[in-house]
């Protein structure tokens, strides 16, 4: 799991500086996914630990990040497209898209870490 979390990470960097970009560089906080995306990385690497108790403990925080990427993510979307629609102005579809990005590529991220938690427990009880 710990090359997944460095491949998840390395999306969420790279959508940050997307979302960046295609906002103008004048948005920072486009760059919230990569906030979320680096720390994925460098836990992922150390999560490739041989100790176990040390790849636990990396994985569970990596998946507390994640589970947080996600929430944020998907409330901000949420709370942006309700805000807009009930002013009656347009949606920024690129920041919209962004979120939804994040909020898709950690829910994923997530799921994965869980279904592995499970499986993980699963073999030490066989």
């Amino acid at each position: 799991m710990a090359q997944v979390s460095i491949l998840f990470g390395t999306l969420l960097f790279v959508l940050g500086v997307l979302a960046y970009v295609m906002t103008g560089s004048v948005h920072p906080t486009a760059l919230i996914p990569m906030y979320f995306g680096l720390p994925l990385v460098v836990f992922g690497i150390l999560a490739k630990s041989p100790i176990e108790g040390r790849r636990k403990l990396f994985m569970h925080i990596n998946v507390t990040i994640g589970l947080l990427g996600f929430l944020g993510a998907a409330s901000s979307a949420i709370h942006e497209y309700g805000h807009a629609r009930s002013m009656g102005v347009e949606v920024d579809m690129k920041a919209l898209s962004a979120q939804l990005a994040m909020a898709v590529i950690t829910f994923i991220y997530v799921n994965l870490c869980v279904r592995s938690f499970i499986n993980a427990r699963r073999k030490m009880t066989e």
